[in-house]
């Protein structure tokens, strides 16, 4: 089969490119998992289904990690149509604006806040409309969650007040700091994922056509720096498929720099130790690994909160008709409801911790066979993570075999500054939990508790309970110089032909927050990019 653009990936950037590319070009869109048509993908909570479903789920696991007393950490990855986006808990946030003014300061220009706000934008229908900060008739909905947040909510926001923090009605307007309730990649009570949003309307056009279950093993070349097509194992069968004009890798931070190690393209080293002839020498391919973690203080509350309506088989089954007859109610949203931005220390310029306000406690089993459910009491949870972690680890073929996944090793906590911001969101959450509109709903603080009175507690309980929260990314980085980046400012690799990188491992440096949003800005621009050139 020959089109013109191969796409690798159908995940929340692939389907935007599938999209945007067929309107115009032929377009064979490669996916290694299956169709999203469970309902379960549909439903907003459902998340908590396919957190540990291999059917939906690549369930992949870090290389033990030192600085994290030597656990392996989850790290959950999309495996269907839709990607990650199809399995996440739908948070809509950018990023701030210096996130972007960093990639362009990096040496990639048209990268900084203003020139990407008008992708953000492009992709969105914000119940708003057309206005500096939002789009009104984008693909995706946009939902505001303050009209349906649990009643728990307002007493945060009023505890972040009496702390001393602003509130903040719109984490994607204006300003970036303070508190507030998320939006969330979610229309008329259902996940609207980059599949839903871009893929399935364009499933009717014949410039572009879909495989799944189709696992990528190696990128095809027409000499030697030129790509032209892939090999594809598909339900026991090889296939190739050939583009006219370019291969565009969307597997995602994992799954990207193991296929570029596979064809030869990767560090030569690496490459040699596994028998992979080298086909070009790019050393950053895999490297500059970045995630957020996250720990959680889980507190015993005074109030009915959403363990009440999800923990009982009636609770249940009143949210179910709730959703069912008004696609209303907890099913229909994220359990991550508020949260916010906020300056750990007096001496941080800008927010460096993000905070979630979660009106339900869970502990998520460390059995993939076990159920995950609320805690059997009224209970809430303040989570927290680092905004802009310095700790860069890497992404490395285990063999030559397609079929095994990647070495992850994110060297998480490898710098005194993480260690700091550990220690200055366990404070910040304490300091919260004080304040008098939570001091009153609070029974007890049933974890840590007792078991972290200081700061080197604090960090000893980061150390031993923070988990990734699934923002992995910066793999093949974007930058001008190839001995430190993988694509340029335009998502060419680097010394490659006709053959790209969209998706969150181009990242420099992390986002400050959830990075769905921030990965599909990278592909509406890559689109935009693609389809000049080609025009």
């Amino acid at each position: 089969m020959n089109v013109d653009f191969i796409i690798v990936g159908a995940g929340s950037a692939g389907c935007i490119l599938a999209n945007r590319l067929s309107e115009s070009h032929s377009v064979l869109l490669l996916e290694a998992g299956g169709k999203d048509d469970s309902w379960w993908l549909k439903l907003p909570l459902g998340f908590v289904k396919t957190y540990y479903d291999p059917r939906y789920n690549w369930m992949y696991y870090s290389e033990p990690e030192a600085e994290m007393a030597g656990r392996r950490l989850y790290a959950p990855r999309g495996k269907v149509i839709g990607g990650s986006g199809a399995i996440n808990a739908m948070i809509h946030v950018r990023g701030q604006p210096r996130d972007f003014d960093d990639w362009e300061a990096a040496g990639n220009p048209g990268w900084g806040y203003r020139e990407v706000l008008p992708y953000f934008k492009k992709m969105e229908s914000h119940p708003l409309g057309e206005t500096p900060w939002h789009g009104g008739d984008g693909p995706m909905g946009i939902t505001p969650m303050k009209q349906g947040a649990h009643p728990m909510c307002r007493a945060y926001l009023q505890a972040c007040q009496q702390a001393g923090y602003p509130l903040n009605e719109d984490f994607n307007g204006a300003h970036f700091e303070g508190a507030g309730i998320y939006e969330a990649s979610i229309r008329n009570g259902k996940r609207d994922s980059s599949a839903v949003a871009y893929l399935h309307p364009a499933l009717g056009r014949s410039r572009l056509q879909v495989e799944t279950e189709a696992q990528v093993a190696q990128i095809l070349f027409d000499g030697q720096q030129c790509a032209h097509g892939v090999l594809v194992r598909q339900r026991g069968q090889l296939r190739r498929f050939y583009a006219h004009r370019e291969v565009i890798l969307a597997a995602g931070a994992v799954d990207t720099p193991k296929l570029l190690q596979l064809s030869g393209i990767g560090a030569a080293a690496l490459l040699a130790r596994h028998g992979i002839a080298l086909r070009h020498h790019l050393p950053a391919v895999g490297r500059h690994l970045q995630d957020h973690l996250c720990a959680s203080f889980y507190f015993r509350a005074r109030c009915k909160t959403l363990n009440d309506e999800l923990g009982t088989w009636h609770g249940q089954l009143a949210a179910g008709m709730q959703y069912l007859f008004k696609r209303s109610g907890p099913l229909a949203m994220s359990v991550n409801q508020a949260g916010g931005f906020f300056k750990g220390s007096a001496l941080e310029r800008e927010p460096n911790i993000q905070l979630y306000f979660n009106p339900l406690s869970y502990t998520i089993p460390k059995d993939p066979k076990a159920k995950l459910k609320p805690d059997p009491w009224s209970g809430f949870l303040l989570a927290y993570n680092p905004c802009r972690p310095d700790s860069r680890g890497s992404i490395e073929i285990a063999a030559a075999d397609a079929d095994l996944p990647a070495a992850i090793r994110p060297n998480y906590l490898s710098t005194p500054k993480d260690r700091d911001e550990a220690v200055q969101g366990a404070r910040l959450i304490r300091a919260l939990s004080q304040a008098p509109a939570l001091r009153a709903l609070i029974v007890e603080e049933v974890s840590p508790a007792g078991a972290v009175t200081d700061e080197a507690g604090m960090l000893q309980f980061f150390r031993e309970q923070a988990g990734s929260i699934y923002h992995l990314c910066g793999s093949c980085a974007m930058g001008p110089d190839a001995a430190t980046a993988v694509v340029n400012a335009e998502l060419k690799v680097h010394g490659v032909q006709r053959l790209r990188v969209v998706d969150a491992s181009v990242f420099p440096n992390i986002t400050s927050g959830n990075i769905n949003a921030a990965t599909m800005m990278v592909a509406e621009k890559g689109a935009a990019m693609i389809l000049g050139e080609y025009r």
